[in-house]
């Protein structure tokens, strides 16, 4: 667990209850199955390029595609194929919300959350409204930022925005580069899917959101109770 939450206050053997005093979620991966749709996404704009897709698809997931074209198509415009890459995932837009994550969403005090995602604000309120899930008060998107993850400057941000410490924020996240974007910024991790932590500094690995739960704890905080 984070030095900075030092908040483990479960005896049970199967749970740890954290004290927090925000949640920050990333979202395809993490709050909608998207996966399916951002790989499809990435394929064809290789096929448009004549690129190998494989090395794109094995660094994409959680980052933006700003930071993706860069390192792998530098030759492009990368604005240009940014608006184009937008364009493609709004029309191939069709993901379910992972299981459990609306109902959670709609107990939570909305300015208690925010959604940081690298997606373009545009897809992901899109994304977010196709898969029925609510539309969050603070959406941190590919836009607002100058470094996307796995830099911290989007949870820096998220945290900021909320107006609390990174410390006291929860973070959940799918891939390595969000999880790695969370502990730069000093934010302690859940992971969601997985066999495995792809990090040892991460708290927990849950399935799903069933296996969360969220109450109202005193002051200004939230008891998140996680499988152990």
């Amino acid at each position: 667990m984070s030095a900075n939450l030092r908040t483990e206050i479960s005896a049970d053997m199967n749970n740890i209850t954290l004290s927090v005093s925000a949640l920050l979620l990333d979202m395809d991966g993490t709050l909608v199955c998207s996966t399916g749709d951002v790989e499809q996404v990435w394929r064809i704009w290789c096929r448009e390029h004549q690129l190998d897709p494989e090395p794109v698809l094995a660094m994409c997931h959680g980052m933006r595609s700003r930071e993706v074209i860069r390192a792998l198509a530098p030759q492009l415009d990368v604005e240009r194929e940014a608006a184009r890459l937008d364009e493609l995932e709004m029309e191939h837009t069709g993901g379910d919300a992972i299981a459990g994550a609306g109902e959670l969403l709609r107990r939570l005090p909305p300015e208690r959350w925010a959604i940081v995602t690298s997606a373009s604000e545009r897809v992901a309120r899109h994304r977010l409204s196709c898969a029925g899930l609510p539309l969050p008060n603070l959406l941190v998107g590919a836009e607002a930022v100058s470094n996307g993850k796995p830099d911290p400057e989007p949870y820096l941000l998220g945290a900021k925005r909320l107006g609390g410490s990174p410390a006291r924020c929860l973070v959940f996240e799918d891939a390595l580069a969000g999880i790695e974007s969370a502990l730069r910024a000093g934010c302690t991790v859940v992971q969601v899917g997985g066999e495995e932590p792809l990090n040892p500094a991460v708290v927990a690995v849950i399935r799903d959101w069933r296996e969360v739960k969220v109450e109202l704890g005193e002051g200004e905080s939230l008891l998140v109770t996680l499988p152990a």
